[in-house]
């Protein structure tokens, strides 16, 4: 028989009621499915985190996504996306990407505006035109609220039957009313056109198709993203919103600001530069890394002009958000993210 005294008694009876809670919480986690907390928001239990941002903005997580649910994605998803200068890092980062390694032409083959069997159908500003009269409908930027009424017409509209994913980008997001404004305004179209929303059907002025709205933060401002309606506040407000509802949104903001080692640069702009790390990290990263194997060149348009993503003086940042964007598609396609 082996004997305590009474201060080794107490720790080893510390030890077995701490390991005891642990194991019970460990059993816990196991039948929530899981700990971790972007687990409790998303759209379906085991889901990852539906926010695209800079850790899933990296060519060998859309390496890795299962090849089933890119080639759904690229065959069954109709996208009609809205922008100005900014949004090109989406649009010219996907035309590129079909250029990059052999096979990408079929995996990621894309049409802009002209659909053909095979590849991603995708519309580039598509929505403007559809704006109510008298408003601009050009970004979220340009009017806050304009963009409701534009998507509205844009999917009542018959010849738009076959669109299913709509995405809109902003130019500038500081000082806008995101709470107020923008967040509602995706929450009414989201319960107007969305899964079970109050426009799908089979009666008349009803469509079909339900669509899935993508969500998207604004990008970095040089030296001036914190503080209240700046980019990171702003960015903030719109996670929230999408983690709390199990949205998916492209993260702009965290894709700018984190480079490819994955430090945070917050006083950095939307082409990598920042003063803190004294120069431009993503223009370092790209001239250390070799061209048709760690980056390529974004296009104008499918087969187009070599172009940059607007506003920036190199390709990576737009290769990431459309790395990010694929990613996106392929949940909506019904990957589980793991």
């Amino acid at each position: 028989m082996m004997l305590f005294n009474g201060k080794s008694q107490r720790k080893s009876m510390f030890k077995i009621h701490s390991g005891l809670i642990f194991s019970l919480s460990l059993l816990g986690c196991v039948f929530l499915t899981s700990c971790n907390e972007d687990n409790m928001t998303d759209q379906n239990p085991g889901n990852q985190s539906t926010i695209a941002g800079y850790h899933v903005a990296r060519e060998a997580v859309l390496r890795s996504i299962p090849k089933q649910y890119i080639d759904k994605a690229r065959t069954t998803l109709h996208i009609a996306y809205q922008h100005t200068s900014h949004g090109t890092h989406v649009s010219r980062g996907l035309f590129g990407l079909q250029d990059y390694k052999p096979g990408d032409d079929v995996l990621f083959g894309i049409t802009n505006n002209a659909p053909e069997a095979g590849k991603l159908d995708f519309h580039d500003y598509a929505i403007a035109g559809y704006a109510a009269p008298g408003e601009d409908a050009a970004d979220l930027s340009r009017n806050e609220t304009a963009f409701i009424q534009a998507t509205r017409n844009f999917l009542d509209d018959e010849a738009n039957d076959d669109i299913n994913v709509v995405m809109w980008s902003w130019c500038n997001i500081a000082g806008h009313q995101i709470a107020t404004n923008y967040l509602p305004g995706m929450d009414a179209l989201i319960s107007e056109y969305g899964e079970g929303g109050t426009k799908i059907g089979s009666g008349a002025g009803m469509r079909q198709l339900a669509v899935t709205f993508i969500f998207m933060t604004g990008h970095a401002n040089q030296g001036n993203n914190t503080g209240d309606g700046n980019p990171k506040s702003q960015a903030a407000l719109i996670i929230e919103h999408c983690k709390k509802n199990g949205y998916y949104c492209l993260d702009y903001y965290s894709i700018d600001t984190h480079d490819m080692g994955d430090n945070y640069w917050e006083d950095t702009g939307d082409d990598g530069n920042s003063a803190a790390y004294g120069g431009n990290f993503y223009a370092d990263w790209q001239n250390a890394h070799q061209l048709g194997v760690d980056w390529y060149e974004n296009k104008s348009s499918p087969g187009g002009s070599v172009e940059f993503g607007a506003h920036n003086s190199q390709h990576i940042t737009a290769n990431r958000k459309a790395y990010a964007m694929w990613w996106i598609l392929a949940r909506i396609a019904g990957w589980d993210g793991t």
